[in-house]
């Protein structure tokens, strides 16, 4: 039978009605939501913000066509408060993190949220609710573009675009436990702090040209898509991986990728787990930190998706929801 905590029967939640900018969204009192048959009810204290809640936003609909009214968010990181028949893995009062559900539609900015239990793993030691939070969605792409999908190894070359960006900084920290030679695009102001995070080039993307100065890489993650998808291919042995975590569509060169020898994929992040289990050893171990770049309530989701839609953030930002 399902445990119960006492748990108010309300919540804070952020929800939007209509596609549009940062100010559909809005702060409403909602019922809390009950945990199903292999489900947790955690109370969440941190949500990260990723691109993909901005998108989905602006579009006003989930890739799954989950229609509005809605509630965004996929980063967690929290308490569990109840448990559902079947759930064994936890019990009430145990620390989490994960990134449930996604891409359908998981309601992390909110003050609790449900999901199939082994949609979290434990909350990494040693991290605050903020930290963890900030790491799920981001950490799991770049874990399985390099490890699961690119199967990166000592000695090989790595070329990360975006490396200060929320996936970037944690996929250069990931490719170097991996042993790899580590290179960045990023602007010059980012480049100290790439460096401190293993990266051994860097590539200052207002002023170099990567696509003319980089060769014999053999994995390449690419952030941005469009004219960096061919500029990209340039750069790779033949053999080599170019991953793509945005969708490919008719802008991908996927002939002169055929023809160069050089595999390319889109690479959609799922929950996982052993991946966060994975992660969270990382940053036991000293090999994996995550920056939370701005800190913000959960009523300042408005403002947390127009800074980051500028472009110019390093890291991630992250709603904090229990003070």
């Amino acid at each position: 039978m399902p445990q119960a905590t006492t748990v108010s029967a309300t919540m804070r939640a952020i929800s939007q009605e209509m596609a549009g900018p940062p100010d559909v969204l809005e702060l409403i009192e909602t019922k809390r939501p009950e945990p199903g048959r292999g489900e947790i009810l955690v109370r969440v204290h941190a949500a990260g913000v990723n691109p993909a809640d901005w998108k989905i936003r602006e579009r006003g609909v989930f890739a799954d066509g989950a229609p509005l009214p809605f509630t965004l968010g996929f980063d967690v990181s929290g308490v569990v408060e109840k448990t559902g028949d079947g759930v064994t893995l936890f019990q009430p009062g145990d620390e989490v993190f994960g990134m449930p559900r996604f891409p359908h539609p998981a309601g992390a900015y909110a003050e609790y949220v449900t999901a199939p239990a082994r949609h979290f793993a434990p909350r990494p030691p040693g991290l605050t609710h903020v930290q963890s939070g900030a790491l799920p969605l981001a950490s799991l792409t770049a874990w399985q573009a390099l490890v699961d999908t690119a199967d990166v190894r000592p000695g090989q070359r790595v070329l990360i675009h975006a490396a200060a960006g929320g996936v970037g900084h944690l996929a250069v920290q990931i490719a170097k436990a991996r042993g790899a030679h580590v290179i960045g695009t990023a602007s010059a102001a980012k480049h100290d702090l790439l460096r401190s995070l293993g990266a051994d080039e860097l590539i200052d993307y207002r002023t170099q040209d990567f696509a003319e100065t980089v060769r014999d890489v053999d994995v390449v993650l690419d952030s941005l898509g469009g004219p960096n998808w061919a500029r990209s291919l340039r750069t790779l042995r033949p053999g080599g991986t170019l991953i793509s975590i945005l969708p490919l569509d008719d802008t991908f060169p996927a002939a002169a990728a055929e023809a160069a020898g050089v595999r390319a994929v889109f690479m959609l992040v799922e929950p996982d787990q052993q991946g966060l289990r994975e992660i969270s050893t990382l940053v036991e171990d000293g090999r994996l930190r995550v920056i939370a770049d701005t800190v913000l309530p959960l009523e300042e989701a408005p403002r947390a998706h127009a800074l980051g839609e500028t472009g110019r953030t390093t890291g991630k930002i992250v709603l904090s929801v229990v003070p």
